[in-house]
């Protein structure tokens, strides 16, 4: 007897329906489960059997198949357990004709373990906000899984085990949906550290309230000690609040990797910290089977890189990508994936290697060439991508022991706020969600040049051999600071106060 059960799979971010299809026939005993299945899956004919039999059923002593359609792309994931040990109860017919009916109009979803309990597993969020795009909203999913059906809006069953499936479809035990519509927490996440405990560093403050009202990237350079590392874990408390859409973005991407429910990133904005040895796979993606990688994790929040040029050279250029087009394509032989990767590059790094180049605090014992090799780690092309850099200097005593606070993360988070609700406003109609993401037409459209505006930067062009992208990333850092200031239009000074953001551009990479 053939039956077919609805489940689903996950390809890069976006869920498709799978067919399982089994059929048992009078034969040795061999369970044979094809449709390019990856190891986890091929592993299920041990969990689904033992789970049978300890749920209370009897496993066919017949030749079981198993086919996973559409039999082209590759699945992979522990999910399909649940449909399998359904299909075999209902090819053996251990199932009631009610029960077979059932099982057409619904998608199950869930691992099962030796003793037939069902096991939440990654990918159920993603699953199911696709498969309801196509009509499909019925689903048994894992009783650890039930908030993901309840954000992604579905009717979910919460399954504790594979007797109380099989109750729901013989009518026993009622199909209602257990999940509820999720609610943020009573209160945000708590940022640890505020910009008042930070002494001194002004411009640098400055700097972070323009990336944070703007979404764009930052490079903080200077010593050890001045505070780098301080401000940047502090810049999330000055964000904006996430809005539903992209809370559910990070959501799917945090439910692929399985670290849903770890973490309360959900209802915060992504702070990711990856060490500088991390691998070129760790920090942008892939694998066997593509996963995100760490530029994913950050998806509407923050990519710290400390230590900046201590990253290989290769681990830095592949960030070129996701910072150009907030994106990563992971291509293989068959097929590639995309993952979004909109995140602020907030990076943070010494002069040289010791730390001390250019201090007035210490001697640098760095050689020319320590200090040139150690710069040219990080290339042109990607500084180039880089929105603000700013020097930083030691802090003095005075400043250090100021007894006064300076304005506080509220405070400035309340200017960003109003900054980004000007940008919704001016973006109501387009994907974009902030300056720093304007295409090269809203450029044109949001950023006209002021009176004088034009003779500043062809001048900066041409002395300081500015490329199209950094005057583009100007223009778009200067409508980030008219917002700050509750301007309509951009004025010289906003111009100009972002050249003191881009001393790269007076320099070079070779005399930071």
């Amino acid at each position: 007897m053939l039956a077919n059960i609805a489940s689903g799979c996950i390809k890069g971010i976006e869920g498709f329906i799978v067919s399982v299809e089994v059929d048992t026939s009078p034969a040795i005993p061999v369970f044979a489960l094809v449709g390019l299945p990856e190891a986890e899956v091929k592993e299920a004919k041990d969990r689904v059997l033992a789970a049978v039999r300890n749920s209370g059923y009897e496993p066919p002593a017949k030749r079981i198949t198993v086919n996973l359609v559409p039999a082209e792309i590759k699945k992979s994931g522990t999910h399909f357990d649940l449909p399998i040990a359904l299909g075999i109860l209902a090819a053996t017919g251990q199932l009631s004709e009610t029960a077979v009916k059932k099982l057409k109009d619904i998608i199950f979803i869930g691992e099962l373990g030796l003793d037939g309990r069902v096991h939440s597993c990654a990918g159920v969020l993603p699953m199911l906000i696709s498969l309801k795009k196509l009509g499909r909203e019925n689903a048994v999913i894992p009783v650890g899984n039930i908030g993901e059906a309840a954000l992604a809006g579905a009717a979910g069953f919460a399954a504790h085990n594979l007797r109380e499936v099989v109750d729901m479809l013989e009518g026993k035990i009622p199909f209602e949906s257990a999940a509820q519509p999720a609610a943020a927490p009573a209160e945000e996440v708590k940022i640890n550290g505020d910009f008042n405990e930070v002494k001194g560093q002004m411009l640098a403050k400055r700097a972070l309230e323009i990336a944070a009202a703007g979404g764009h990237n930052v490079l903080l350079m200077g010593p050890p000690g001045t505070g780098k590392s301080m401000l940047a874990k502090r810049f999330a408390g000055i964000l904006p609040p996430l809005t539903r859409e992209e809370m559910l973005d990070i959501m799917q991407i945090y439910s692929v990797c399985s670290l849903l429910g770890k973490s309360k990133t959900a209802f915060s904005r992504p702070f990711r910290d990856p060490h500088h040895t991390i691998s070129n796979i760790a920090l942008i993606g892939g694998g066997t089977t593509p996963k995100p990688g760490e530029v994913s994790l950050a998806h509407n929040g923050i990519l710290f890189l400390d230590e900046f040029a201590e990253f290989s050279r290769s681990s830095l250029e592949v960030l070129r990508e996701p910072l150009e087009t907030f994106k990563v394509t992971i291509s293989r032989a068959k097929d590639s994936l995309t993952f979004p990767a909109k995140f602020t590059l907030i990076a943070a790094m010494n002069p040289c290697p010791c730390g001390y180049h250019g201090s007035n605090v210490k001697p640098c014992h760095c050689t020319p060439l320590q200090i040139q090799r150690y710069k040219a780690k990080v290339s042109g092309p990607l500084l180039d991508r880089i929105d603000l850099t700013v020097n930083l200097n030691p802090v003095h005593y005075k400043d250090w022991q100021q007894r006064s606070e300076g304005e506080t993360s509220a405070q400035i988070r309340a200017r960003v706020v109003k900054a980004r609700a000007a940008q919704k406003e001016r973006f109501a109609n387009s994907p974009t969600t902030a300056n720093a993401f304007m295409t090269v037409a809203e450029i044109k459209k949001y950023c006209p040049l002021p009176d004088g505006g034009g003779e500043i930067l062809e001048a900066a062009m041409k002395k300081l051999g500015l490329s199209a992208r950094s005057l583009d990333k100007i223009l778009k850092t200067a409508r980030t600071i008219a917002d700050l200031a509750g301007s309509a239009e951009i004025k010289k000074e906003h111009i100009t106060e972002v050249m003191q953001y881009r001393p790269l551009d007076r320099k070079g990479v070779s005399d930071i």
